[in-house]
C-alpha cells in the first residue's frame, strides 16, 4: 500500500479520503533533533580526547580491559559521527521521489551502530580468549588511574545524551556507546582493585568478558527495534485492536479494514486506514473524531482514513471474494 506524503495536510468530502497530519509535530521533531545535535558534539570532543589517553595507558599497563574500552570509544566516535551526520541529514527537504524526506536515514544510522556494538563485543571475547590463554602482567595502579578518569569522561558523557536517547533511536544508539564504555570503565577499575590487592591478573580479560556480554545485549536490542522500524512494524507500545476498536467505537462507523500502524521515525507514528460509514452526511464528524481518537489515545498524529459507504465496501468485498475463489481454482 502507498504512504500517504508526509507534508500534506488534506481533506476530501464526497471522495472519502482524508489525510491529516499536525504541522507542528515536524516543528517538535526538528527542535528535539537540534537538541540532541548539539549534546552529540560535546560527546564527541569528550570521547575523542579520551579514547588517545586510554590507548596509551592501555599500552602502557598492558591492561586488556583498557584497551577493549579504548576500542569500544574509538567506535564511539565513529558511532557519535554518524548519528551528528544523520541528524544533519534528516532535516534535508521532502521531495516528489522521497515523500517522507530522509527521516529514516536516523534508524538506518541506529541499526549501523547495534550492528557496530555487536561485532565489537565479539572481538573482545577473542582479545579475552587469547589472554586467558597466555596471561601477562598488568600494571594495576596504572590502569587504576586511567579507569577512573574514563569513568568521570562517560558519567558526563551519559549524562548530556540520557534525555535525548529516551527521543530518539539513533540518539539511542550513539547513547548505549557511551553506557557501554562506562560499563567498561567500571569493569577496569575493579579489575585494577583486585590486581593490586591479589595479583590475579586473570581478572582483567574475565571483566572484559562481562563488558563485552553487556554490549552484547544492548546492541541487540538497538539492532531489532532499528530493524521493526524499517520494516514497519506495529510500534511495541501499540496494540493494532485497539486501534481497530477505538475507531470502530465511533457512532456511524460500520467497518474497519486495511488498517496499518507503523513508526515513519523515531517519535513519529502513522496510521493509514480504511473505515466504512453508511451515511455520507456523518464523514466529516466521523474523519475528526477518528483523527482525535488516534492522537489522544496512542500519540499518533500522522493519519490517513479512506471512508467508503457501505455499497462500496460490499462490491470491493465480492471482488476480492471472487479473485480468491479464482486463485483457489487455478492452483487447486
Amino acid at each position: 500500500m502507498s504512504r500517504p506524503n508526509g507534508h500534506a495536510a488534506e481533506r476530501f468530502r464526497g471522495g472519502e479520503h482524508a489525510h491529516s497530519h499536525a504541522g507542528h509535530h515536524f516543528h517538535d521533531h526538528d527542535h528535539l533533533r537540534a537538541a540532541g545535535r548539539r549534546r552529540l558534539k560535546l560527546v564527541l570532543g569528550l570521547t575523542a580526547t579520551f579514547m588517545a589517553a586510554e590507548v596509551i595507558g592501555g599500552l602502557l599497563a598492558n591492561s586488556l580491559a583498557l584497551l577493549a574500552d579504548a576500542a569500544h570509544m574509538l567506535a564511539d566516535v565513529a558511532a557519535v559521527g554518524l548519528s551528528l551526520f544523520a541528524l544533519w541529514f534528516a532535516q534535508r527537504p521532502a521531495t516528489p521521489e522521497k515523500t517522507y524526506g530522509y527521516l529514516r536515514l536516523e534508524i538506518l544510522a541506529a541499526l549501523v551502530n547495534g550492528a557496530a556494538l555487536i561485532v565489537i563485543a565479539l572481538g573482545i571475547f577473542y582479545g579475552a580468549y587469547q589472554r586467558l590463554r597466555s596471561p601477562e602482567p598488568v600494571e594495576g595502579g596504572l590502569m587504576l588511574a586511567v579507569a577512573a578518569v574514563g569513568l568521570g569522561v562517560n558519567i558526563a558523557a551519559a549524562l548530556l545524551l540520557h534525555r535525548s536517547a529516551g527521543e530518539n533511536l539513533n540518539v539511542r544508539g550513539a547513547y548505549l556507546h557511551v553506557l557501554g564504555d562506562l560499563l567498561g570503565s567500571v569493569g577496569a577499575i575493579l579489575a585494577a582493585v583486585i590486581i593490586l590487592a591479589t595479583g590475579w591478573v586473570a581478572v582483567d580479560p574475565l571483566i572484559s568478558v562481562l563488558i563485552g556480554l553487556l554490549i552484547l545485549i544492548s546492541s541487540w536490542k538497538l539492532v531489532r527495534e532499528s530493524v521493526d522500524v524499517l520494516l514497519e512494524a506495529v510500534p511495541s507500545h501499540i496494540d493494532l485492536n485497539e486501534v481497530r476498536r477505538a475507531i470502530h467505537d465511533i457512532p456511524g462507523v460500520d467497518e474497519v479494514h486495511d488498517l496499518h500502524v507503523w513508526t515513519v521515525t523515531s517519535g513519529f507514528f502513522a496510521m493509514s486506514g480504511h473505515a466504512v460509514v453508511r451515511d455520507p452526511t456523518q464523514y466529516q464528524r466521523v474523519l475528526a473524531e477518528i483523527h482525535d481518537r488516534m492522537h489522544d489515545q496512542f500519540g499518533i498524529r500522522h493519519v490517513t482514513v479512506q471512508l467508503e459507504p457501505r455499497t462500496l465496501y460490499t462490491i470491493e468485498g465480492q471482488l476480492r471474494h471472487d479473485q480468491e475463489s479464482r486463485h483457489r481454482h487455478d492452483h487447486g
